[in-house]
């Protein structure tokens, strides 16, 4: 990092990614606190999209005010559950924040799991362009027929590497990629586009062995249901938000809001059903980074 700094950016970035429950705001504050050391002010970019979202906190490890220890935090509590969250929108405001540090003399640290959002900043990722409302129509009802299973499937045997960066849960996501493929005849992951990257990085990523990381995510999912998960998902029902809000695309609150539906709520299928959804995910957010040569692994402490 020294190294780094000694180079005298016009335009550093520092990028923090890793799956869930791996240690990376944790790993950020120390971060931060080894560049206030150094004579530079750090500030926190939140690139988690869960976090986005006014009222989902639980559920997404949502950094608690006091946990940040001095260092500012953007782009957190910035959406309501109904609204939607683009790669577009992201990245005009993540630029204009990291803009706004920058002018100030700090150094933004860009820290989360959401790989299309992390990309859109240190690759220049493009948003691509619309395609025919009638399809996507079409699509968004043969995905509700049985919960995307079958769409999902499709767009695995089609396109595998797009299928790899979300869950089958995320029907916007899945919808989008079908009707991209439909609309066009060309898969997703064929029409990325790429601008050459504004920024000069430097990335780290969180690497824990396999099953430190399960037993991590395992031991998290029991304290927040401790923490009253499944009522901050019912005070979200009680507030008028449904299951098909762009918020609820979040692991675990899903399932959470399904079970208060069907008045059923059994936590240790629940707490089981959710464990395999984030480590499905926490495997895909390291199958997209595992090989960029950018990224410099580093071992938590906390996992050591």
């Amino acid at each position: 990092m020294e190294a780094f700094l000694a180079s005298k950016h016009s335009k550093p970035l520092i990028v923090v990614i890793g799956p869930t429950a791996s240690g990376k705001t944790a790993f950020s504050i120390g971060l931060a606190k080894e560049l206030r050391k150094l004579g530079k002010t750090a500030e926190v970019v939140n690139a988690d999209s869960r976090q986005f979202y006014r009222g989902f906190d639980i559920g997404t490890a949502k950094i608690l005010q006091a946990e940040m220890q001095g260092v500012p935090h953007h782009l957190i509590d910035v959406l309501n559950p109904n609204e939607d969250c683009t790669i577009a929108w992201y990245k005009q405001e993540a630029e204009r924040v990291i803009a706004d540090i920058h002018s100030r003399g700090g150094i933004p640290l860009l820290v989360g799991g959401s790989m299309l959002y992390t990309a859109a900043l240190v690759d220049g990722l493009e948003p691509l362009p619309p395609v025919d409302p009638a399809i996507r129509e079409r699509l968004g009802k043969e995905y509700d027929a049985d919960g995307g299973k079958t769409l999902f499937a499709r767009l695995m045997e089609i396109d595998p590497e797009t299928a790899a960066s979300f869950p089958m849960q995320n029907k916007v996501y899945v919808v989008r990629a079908m009707e991209i493929y439909e609309g066009t005849g060309k898969t997703k992951s064929s029409q990325k586009k790429t601008t050459p990257g504004a920024y000069d990085l430097l990335m780290f990523g969180m690497e824990v062995e396999k099953d430190i990381l399960a037993a991590k995510i395992s031991a998290r999912t029991k304290l927040m249901f401790e923490r009253g998960w499944i009522d901050e998902v019912q005070k979200l029902r009680e507030q008028g938000i449904g299951v098909t809000d762009p918020a609820m695309k979040s692991v675990g609150y899903r399932e959470i809001f399904e079970a208060l539906e069907s008045d059923a709520i059994d936590t240790t299928k629940l707490a089981a059903v959710i464990d395999s959804g984030t480590r499905a995910y926490a495997k895909r957010h390291m199958t997209w980074w595992k090989r960029d040569p950018r990224v410099h692994w580093v071992t938590p402490p906390s996992t050591q």
